[in-house]
């Protein structure tokens, strides 16, 4: 075989390779335990800790989108132009982002029920696997235990991922939560928040 037809072969295969892999399904999450872990109960009144000089509302993790110029909009670099807001986020993730100073939470032998500043009330079933939707935007959730964590996991259609995890502290006293979305092995945002029982 001459040289020139290895590299059309190794070609060939790279491309196949690639276009396998473009057409391959979507990531799976992997359930969660559906056990709760003996002692631990998350129910009660819940206020965030807010470190002096912070702000007590975090920001929604957001991934900069594409901005698309209006129609009629001018195209000279020498017009003036006015500030656009992006148009498409790239990811919808921060959709089933809920966040709050207060929370109520209830827990059962089968779940939790987390109220946020008595607006919102998100509810979780242990070991569950489903779609959640918000509107027409559909992502795979996943929750329940790891160890004494309890876990939330949801990803969208674009594979951005929303892990939450919920654990009591200081002899129950305090409730840790992480939030972190990730893209890939890329993690695009980080949040700690820290509740105690009010």
């Amino acid at each position: 075989m001459t040289i020139s037809k290895k590299t059309n072969c190794i070609v060939a295969a790279t491309v196949a390779a690639v276009l396998l892999a473009a057409c391959a399904a979507r990531p799976e999450l992997i359930a969660r335990s559906s056990t709760v872990p003996a002692g631990i109960d998350f129910s009660g009144d819940w206020q965030l800790l807010v470190t002096p000089g912070a702000k007590s509302r975090p920001p929604a993790p957001v991934e900069q989108g594409i901005r698309i110029p209006r129609e009629g909009s001018p195209r000279n670099p020498g017009e003036r132009q006015q500030r656009q807001q992006p148009r498409s986020s790239g990811s919808a993730i921060n959709l089933f982002f809920e966040t709050g100073e207060s929370l109520k939470v209830t827990q059962t032998a089968s779940g939790l029920f987390i109220s946020f500043d008595r607006a919102i009330v998100e509810e979780y079933a242990f070991g569950e696997k489903r779609i959640v939707t918000v509107g027409p935007i559909e992502a795979q959730r996943v929750s329940g235990w790891e160890n004494d964590t309890f876990v939330v996991e949801t990803l969208d259609a674009e594979g951005s991922l929303l892990a939450e995890s919920w654990r009591l502290e200081d002899e129950g006293t305090k409730l840790t939560r992480d939030v972190v979305v990730t893209r890939g092995d890329t993690q695009k945002w980080f949040l700690r928040q820290r509740f105690v029982r009010d």
